[in-house]
């Protein structure tokens, strides 16, 4: 790849998925933001004027001023746009991305529109970067494609489980704890979950057992409750497996520190999954923790009961298993691929 940057849009830059979006190429080394849309109500605005920023840290300064701009294909192609970032919601998604894939563009989606047809990858570059091979079946180089990143319950799973898959993982019990980012912005009423707790969230389980089957290629039982909590990032899980080989916590752990990086992307960690034995860890404050920020998934209170492994895990929803997922996918794609 040579030193000019890839230029890329940004489309519902303005929701926390968008937000996470817009941080994370204020400043990439690949990548350059040269087009983002939102909401018609918004066009022609400056980018700090009209969005409500929800990130714990302060926006850069290089977004403040970029304009927002119609979604049209004609004026991206003039803008030399390749890359397209999709924070849209699902019901504009399931019309937009398969119009911008005819009209050439790779599309990077954390919309779950196309996610489940059998052409279209849902890619964690760490787990199943081969699963990028499917582009070539929606047309690729002729033809634009599309790449989805999984529910962000699912990609926090999915890291945990990849190292694990050569014992053999028969059955998964997991439930999670979501933050309220994950319902998006507004999201949830304060009404509801101040001082509350939700035990359902709409289609999210089914997400679960039909992605994780699909990512790490396996076929186990899987039974999944998800839960709503009063937390503004971060989603908790705990996880217990029934695996084919007998292994010891050690064997789970060692596992884990030997899953390094698979390519040299800049937004995949080191070391993707961290293990703590302090029995508080890891909790929800630590979301944004790691470098780069919120792209590490740590575990902890790892047990075994019962021929059973337990273990507790925590995944950034809006970077690791959102916006940040769906650079790093782009960032796979130039890697792996080029751009011809």
């Amino acid at each position: 790849m040579d030193n000019k940057k890839i230029k890329v849009a940004v489309l519902g830059a303005t929701g926390a998925v968008g937000q996470v979006f817009m941080w994370m190429l204020s400043d990439h080394p690949w990548f350059e933001l040269s087009y983002v849309t939102a909401s018609a109500a918004r066009v022609g605005m400056k980018y700090s004027e009209t969005v409500h920023w929800v990130m714990p840290f302060e926006m850069p300064s290089e977004i403040k001023d970029i304009e927002i701009k119609e979604f049209n294909h004609d004026a991206m192609l003039e803008a030399g746009v390749r890359i397209v970032f999709s924070a849209l919601p699902a019901d504009v998604a399931r019309e937009a991305e398969p119009q911008l894939r005819a009209n050439g563009f790779y599309v990077f989606s954390n919309a779950a529109a196309m996610r489940y047809d059998s052409d279209v990858p849902i890619l964690i570059p760490d787990t199943n970067i081969e699963q990028l091979d499917l582009i070539r079946e929606q047309g690729y180089p002729q033809t634009g494609f599309c790449v989805t990143n999984a529910n962000c319950v699912t990609t926090g799973l999915a890291m945990a489980l990849a190292p694990l898959r050569q014992f053999g993982i028969k059955t998964i019990t997991v439930n999670s704890y979501q933050s309220v980012s994950g319902a998006g912005y507004p999201g949830l009423s304060s009404f509801d979950i101040t001082d509350n707790c939700i035990p359902y969230i709409k289609g999210e389980e089914e997400k679960i057992v039909k992605e994780i089957k699909k990512i790490l290629s396996i076929d186990p039982e899987v039974y999944a409750f998800t839960v709503r909590v009063p937390v503004m990032f971060g989603h908790l899980e705990t996880v217990w497996l029934d695996l084919e080989k007998d292994v010891e916590c050690e064997d789970i752990i060692k596992a884990w520190a030997d899953f390094k990086e698979v390519q040299d992307l800049p937004s995949t960690p080191k070391q993707p999954i961290v293990y703590s034995d302090e029995p508080t860890f890891p909790q929800p404050k630590y979301a944004f923790w790691g470098s780069p920020k919120g792209m590490v998934v740590y575990t902890g209170r790892i047990r075994k009961k019962g021929g059973k492994i337990g273990f507790c895990l925590l995944v950034n929803n809006i970077v690791k298993g959102a916006a940040g997922g769906s650079i790093q996918n782009a960032e796979a794609f130039v890697s792996r691929f080029g751009l011809k």
